[in-house]
């Protein structure tokens, strides 16, 4: 097992910036006022566990339906650079039907807000590119940003401000659009070759 900082780092910071956390605290305080109490473990927990099964998995689901890792990871380039641009340009290009349930910290929060369809995308991408064990240390790394954000999100909020939360999700955003350029470069290149 080699861990390297520099891949967990960017790991980390890739999958902070699509799972968006800090971006989604008016969605999770919205959540909250709808159905009272969040179980912030719990949500996070699933999240973490949906995203470590999909690491190791995901690239035998695709292998069974005859898709190479090069192939989807240029598909998630293209997620995560609409992902991105939804940041930046404050736009909503796809939208969650809402819920308000009592299984409300699993489904949506845990799963598809978390552990969504950009977040499994950018697994597999970042499997493409960086050793697996640093990506599970910046998954766990993430779980636990995940519940400190829902156990003090109402803080949060007050701390930063509205104008905050935007400026902050518009700095990711434009990272995730260099980091979705790089990906697409990297794999384009991987199958063309």
């Amino acid at each position: 097992m080699q861990l390297d900082l520099k891949q967990i780092v960017t790991a980390f910071m890739i999958l902070f910036a699509v799972i968006d956390i800090i971006g989604n605290i008016p969605i999770i305080i919205d959540l909250r006022k709808k159905v009272g109490h969040i179980q912030s473990g719990k949500a996070s927990i699933i999240a973490g566990i949906i995203m470590i099964i999909f690491l190791f998995v995901g690239k035998s689901l695709l292998s069974l339906i005859g898709i190479d890792v090069n192939s989807f990871a240029v598909a998630g380039a293209l997620v995560i650079f609409f992902i991105a641009l939804e940041m930046v340009l404050g736009i909503t290009l796809y939208k969650e039907d809402e819920h308000s349930s009592v299984t409300a910290s699993v489904f949506p929060l845990a799963f598809p807000l978390m552990a969504g369809p950009g977040t499994l995308t950018t697994l597999l991408s970042l499997r493409a590119e960086f050793a697996i064990e640093n990506i599970i240390v910046a998954v766990i790394s993430n779980v636990l940003v995940i519940f400190l954000v829902l156990k003090t999100s109402a803080k949060i909020e007050r701390l930063i401000g509205t104008n905050g939360i935007n400026i902050i999700r518009k700095i990711f955003g434009v990272i995730l659009l260099a980091i979705a350029v790089k990906l697409f470069a990297h794999n384009i290149k991987a199958l063309l070759a």
